[in-house]
């Protein structure tokens, strides 16, 4: 009890330190996801465990009650409160373009050991590494949309593990522009790539990593035979697809039975995607 109350007063002084209350006005960005993806890779003994990141303007900030500290970004300021810095105010760390710079000198970049073939991974995009966090970006460019979407698979394991791990995409941002007037049962079908972003694998590793994404792509091609005329259509190329979020991963039963996209075996090395009636079929080794 006296444990629970700490933890109130210390989120209590938190947001009267951080200014008024309003959910709505502030916003995260990839930026803020990568730097605070990154610090739980980096430094997993201050900020344990992934955390969603809250907004309370003009904060995004995230907490981890395992330690009692808080990071947090405002106007492109990062600060940290509790833990060993404390908790009269927050301390000022470093400006947000400063820390995202230092990411790749860090250990953010190089191999991609979560990752089973890098030379998979499409022209523009950009997969690195840090600690248990695998942040995958297209630098704010938009890439034509690849045919392999498994940009990060789970390297082969020597022997069968009996776990089946499923991953889903969470999105925090997504954006299409260049159309208009696109009916939504038709979203699934002309942008088949927001629908492969569950997957599962069965001998998953006993370890699994937090992967963030902002990513763009180009889809005007796929859309190329879409009628703009007669049926409340209307496209200016180019037509792009952006979103950016992180994915969660779950211990399942049976990666067959769960509706995961693509489907594959960490240890016998087979694949299986969902056909255009939904049904997983054997795409081979």
């Amino acid at each position: 009890m006296i444990n629970r109350m700490k933890s109130l007063v210390l989120a209590f002084s938190m947001l009267t330190l951080l200014g008024s209350v309003n959910l709505t006005s502030a916003a995260t960005t990839p930026e803020i996801e990568t730097l605070l993806n990154w610090a739980e890779g980096q430094f997993s003994q201050l900020f344990p465990s992934h955390q969603a990141t809250q907004m309370i303007d003009p904060w995004a900030f995230r907490f981890y009650p395992s330690t009692g500290i808080y990071a947090g970004v405002n106007n492109n300021q990062v600060f940290v409160l509790g833990g060993p810095w404390g908790t009269d105010s927050p301390t000022f760390i470093d400006t947000l373009p400063n820390l995202l710079a230092q990411i790749p000198g860090s250990g953010g970049s190089g191999s991609v050991p979560a990752c089973s073939n890098t030379a998979e991974i499409p022209a523009g995009m950009v997969v690195t590494q840090s600690g248990n966090v695998v942040n995958v970006t297209t630098n704010g460019q938009c890439i034509t949309l690849p045919t392999n979407t498994n940009f990060c698979e789970s390297p082969a394991q020597s022997q069968p593990t009996g776990i089946s791990a499923l991953s889903t995409f969470n999105t925090t941002s997504s954006q299409v522009t260049g159309i208009t007037g696109l009916p939504p049962e038709l979203t699934n079908t002309i942008l088949p790539f927001a629908n492969s972003l569950t997957t599962c694998t069965i001998n998953a590793p006993a370890e699994n990593p937090i992967v963030s994404m902002d990513i763009c792509f180009d889809v005007t091609d796929q859309l190329a035979d879409i009628p703009s005329d007669g049926f409340g259509i209307t496209i200016v190329p180019p037509v792009t697809f952006a979103m950016a979020g992180t994915t969660t991963t779950q211990i399942v039963l049976d990666c067959l039975s769960t509706d995961a996209a693509v489907v594959n075996d960490a240890f016998t090395g087979e694949t299986w995607a969902r056909d255009i009636n939904g049904n997983l079929v054997s795409v081979g080794f």
